[in-house]
């Protein structure tokens, strides 16, 4: 539960840092780049107990998670500075399936595996382990991706011998975030950068931007793919009770 709801929250903030911040585009824009993935959350938490009387939790969860491997993989290589693109919007759909099946299947599972007495302690339990991942995800990965792209930076002006040290020298590199590329051109008209320089720093940034991203799609995707080991010693078998009640249902 930790893993999953960890996940779901760096992904939440990766996608609005970027659109916000690097592409400078209204919070409105973000919902809407962001709504393919949270609608498909909701829509399969909620379809994907229609499964568990053919299918294991077991069967369910190595499924689920190779589906945000797979996903997070897929964005890792297709992800560009445009997030409407159709490739991206796949990926983030994907993604939304596996999570919306992880998140239902093991809190039923927590559920149907402790007393009935103890339901109310599983759920508070669940709760406090979905805030903490919750918090930890968002911190971790903006952590990640700013210690990343500072490194990315620094080698990349390395690289660039049109970025003489001397200019370097009048920017903090120490200090590296997300920026837009019109920010940057901020910063760099207090520096006696010339247009070509200014030019050659905002395609450094661009690149690093995007290839930080990149890693941070594929070190999540490694996380999904470790998390599918503790998700084999699930049930094999149908939780009892879990279905029961839509049988019954359908019975009367």
């Amino acid at each position: 539960m930790f893993i999953i709801v960890l996940m779901e929250a760096a992904v939440n903030f990766t996608v609005p840092t970027y659109i916000q911040i690097v592409q400078g585009r209204t919070p409105f824009d973000t919902s809407l780049a962001m709504l393919p993935f949270n609608l498909t959350v909701f829509v399969t938490a909620t379809l994907i107990v229609k499964f568990y009387a053919k299918f294991s939790p077991r069967v369910i969860a190595l499924f689920a998670f190779t589906v945000t491997t797979a996903a997070l993989v897929w964005l890792a290589i297709v992800v560009t500075n445009n997030w409407e693109s159709l490739p991206t919007i796949i990926g983030l759909i994907a993604f939304g399936v596996g999570q919306g099946a992880l998140v239902t299947l093991v809190f039923n599972v927590l559920v149907t595996a402790a007393p009935k007495s103890l339901a109310g302690d599983v759920g508070s339990i669940r709760g406090t382990t979905q805030n903490l991942a919750s918090a930890v995800g968002t911190a971790v990965m903006g952590a990640v991706l700013v210690t990343t792209l500072g490194f990315g930076v620094m080698n990349a002006v390395e690289e660039h011998p049109e970025l003489p040290k001397e200019l370097v020298a009048q920017v903090d590199l120490d200090n590296v975030n997300f920026v837009s590329n019109d920010d940057l051109r901020e910063v760099l008209a207090d520096t006696t950068a010339t247009p070509d320089q200014v030019a050659a720093a905002v395609e450094v940034n661009e690149e690093q931007r995007l290839r930080t991203l990149k890693l941070g799609f594929l070190m999540l995707a490694g996380l999904s793919a470790i998390a599918a080991i503790p998700a084999s010693r699930l049930p094999k078998y149908r939780p009892e009770g879990v279905g029961e009640d839509e049988d019954d249902d359908a019975a009367r």
